[in-house]
């Protein structure tokens, strides 16, 4: 038959030829899943690396601190010390064994009230010899000055010569000088037992005992065992600060300018003050003048080298600003409107956290804080547009 001698070797498959619109497809697709991989490692390492790209902003903290309504009206501030303008180390002229100490630290004294005492057995039987001395004398006086007399009626009745009139008024003249010598050696003596008791000076508390009962005392204090001071004494009326104002800007501070005083120990508590005096000399090594301070009114609580803020204000203090309590205040710029409402930002662990607040008085560039921090906590000093609740943010030193 025809049909068995056909050659069916051309009926094999040609695989290299192109296969049609469906084989466009499959590479076509094939892309685009590539791209969507590229893509998906592109935005997945973004997310990874964002943090490392963007560090976030730098931000600086402020503390929330109570301040003085007076602020506002505050040209300077300065730190000091309350130091006593009448104050003394009392000590004696004399040198001694200490053999009796009549206060303790905390002790009122009167002016010329003893204080302490010296062992005075030496000087005591000194001046009790001179006082001896002084009675031989004036016993000689009453014999010297009869025989003057006596010999003055006789030189003039002519029953004696000149010479002896002149020996007996010699004699007496050299009683009367030995009876002056005699009375100085009392003063004498009794200066030097005076040397051994220490009397306070002007009325005063005792703030140091320098000395006790057994030691030496001495003027100088020569050797390392003797002591040169026996107490301390202040006048506590005599109360006021003395602070250190910088060069630059000694121009803000003028006599009787008025001033805050608060103290280190009751920062609650405010006092009344003005400049008293501008000393005219500079310190070189700080740079710095002193200014004291005087207080208008204080109470006991007030004691000598207690720490003082003094504010200097642009105008007087009134009774009412003087006695207004403490304010809890932060920078205005760390204050920010959100959505209708005042908030402050707190950093916590790298992100910024809103805090809801009520402000109060605006005192010079700080502002009152009714609630919503307290006293202590840490706030973004200066609030922009750019932070958020939630945004990253860099803490940096100021």
């Amino acid at each position: 038959m025809a049909t068995r001698d056909t050659d069916l070797t051309s009926l094999r498959i040609d695989r290299s030829a192109p296969t049609g619109g469906s084989s466009r497809k499959f590479r076509a697709l094939r892309k685009i899943v590539g791209w969507l991989v590229v893509i998906t490692l592109i935005g997945g390492g973004f997310f990874i690396l964002k943090d490392y790209f963007n560090p976030g902003l730098e931000v600086q903290l402020v503390t929330a601190s109570l301040t003085s309504p007076a602020q506002a009206n505050a040209v300077l501030t300065a730190s000091g010390y309350v130091v006593a303008r009448r104050k003394a180390a009392v000590a004696s002229k004399g040198t001694g064994t200490l053999v009796y100490l009549g206060v303790e630290e905390g002790d009122r004294v009167k002016k010329g009230q003893e204080i302490a005492r010296l062992e005075d057995a030496d000087v005591l039987a000194a001046l009790q010899r001179a006082k001896e001395n002084l009675r031989v004398e004036e016993a000689d006086l009453n014999d010297a000055k009869q025989s003057l007399e006596r010999q003055r009626t006789l030189v003039k009745g002519g029953f004696v010569a000149q010479a002896e009139f002149d020996a007996a008024e010699a004699r007496y003249n050299r009683v009367v000088a030995s009876i002056d010598a005699a009375k100085s050696a009392v003063k004498e003596g009794e200066v030097a037992v005076d040397n051994t008791r220490i009397v306070a000076p002007f009325d005063g508390t005792v703030l140091k005992k320098n000395a006790d009962v057994g030691e030496i005392v001495a003027p100088l204090a020569g050797a390392a065992s003797s002591r040169a001071a026996v107490v301390t004494i202040a006048d506590m009326n005599s109360l006021e600060v003395e602070a250190d104002v910088s060069e630059a800007n000694i121009t803000r501070v003028s006599s009787g300018q008025s001033c805050e005083i608060r103290l280190d120990a009751y920062p609650e508590q405010s006092y009344r003050g003005a400049v008293s005096k501008i000393v005219p000399t500079a310190d070189r090594a700080k740079a710095t003048v002193l200014v004291k301070i005087r207080f208008e009114k204080y109470d006991q609580r007030v004691l000598p080298e207690m720490g003082a803020k003094i504010t200097f204000l642009s105008k007087n203090l009134g009774d009412e600003a003087a006695t207004a309590k403490l304010l809890l205040t932060v920078p205005v710029a760390a204050v920010a409107e959100r959505n209708g409402r005042q908030v402050v930002y707190q950093v916590k662990d790298d992100q910024a956290v809103e805090v809801p607040v009520t402000v109060g008085q605006r005192i010079g560039a700080l502002v009152e804080i009714k609630n919503g921090i307290k006293e202590g906590d840490k706030v973004i000093g200066k609030v922009n547009e750019k932070l958020h609740a939630g945004e990253k943010v860099v803490v940096k030193n100021p």
